[in-house]
C-alpha cells in the first residue's frame, strides 16, 4: 500500500534549498532577541530587578551571535535571488541599515561584555540611547526588507 501525497504537499528539501529561503526565517531571531534585550534592560532599571538585567544580557549575547548569520543569509539572498543586482535604492538602503544595525548590536554587546563581572553596574543613559537608536535602525531595516520581499507595498 503506497501513500500518495497531494500535488501541493510541502517539500522540505525545496524549502530549505530555495535561493532565498533562509534569510526570512533567520532574520527574526536577532531582531526579536535584541528588542527584548532592550525591553528587559528598561524593565530591570525600572523595577531594580537584577534577574531582568541578566536576561537582557543573555538575549543581547544571542542577538549578537545570530546577527552575522542574518547578514550572511541576506547577502546570499542578494546574490542568489537578485543575481547580485546593482546596489541602489531600497536594496542599498536595506543593506546599509542591516550592516549598521548588526555593527551596533556588536558594539552594544562589547560594551555589556566588558561590564559582565560587575552585575551591579546598570546600563547608563548613553547605552540605552544607543540601544533605542539601534531598535529604530532595525525597524527601518525590516521595513525596507518587507518592501524588497513584496510583503509590504512599495517599489523594489
Amino acid at each position: 500500500m503506497s501513500i500518495q501525497l497531494p500535488m501541493n504537499a510541502f517539500n522540505l528539501k525545496a524549502a530549505l534549498l530555495a535561493k532565498h529561503a533562509q534569510h526570512p526565517v533567520i532574520i527574526h531571531f536577532p531582531i526579536a532577541l535584541f528588542i527584548i534585550s532592550v525591553a528587559f534592560d528598561l524593565f530591570a532599571i525600572w523595577k531594580s530587578n537584577p534577574a531582568m538585567a541578566k536576561a537582557a544580557y543573555y538575549n543581547l549575547v544571542a542577538a549578537a551571535l545570530t546577527a552575522p548569520i542574518a547578514v550572511a543569509t541576506g547577502l546570499a539572498a542578494w546574490q542568489l535571488q537578485l543575481e547580485g543586482a546593482k546596489l541602489r535604492g531600497n536594496l542599498l538602503l536595506h543593506i546599509t541599515f542591516a550592516l549598521t544595525s548588526s555593527a551596533m548590536i556588536w558594539l552594544l554587546f562589547g560594551w555589556r561584555f566588558r561590564q559582565r563581572n560587575n552585575p551591579q553596574q546598570r546600563p547608563g543613559f548613553i547605552y540605552l540611547f544607543l540601544a533605542l537608536v539601534t531598535v529604530l535602525l532595525i525597524s527601518i531595516t525590516g521595513h525596507l526588507g518587507g518592501i524588497l520581499s513584496g510583503v509590504e507595498s512599495g517599489s523594489n
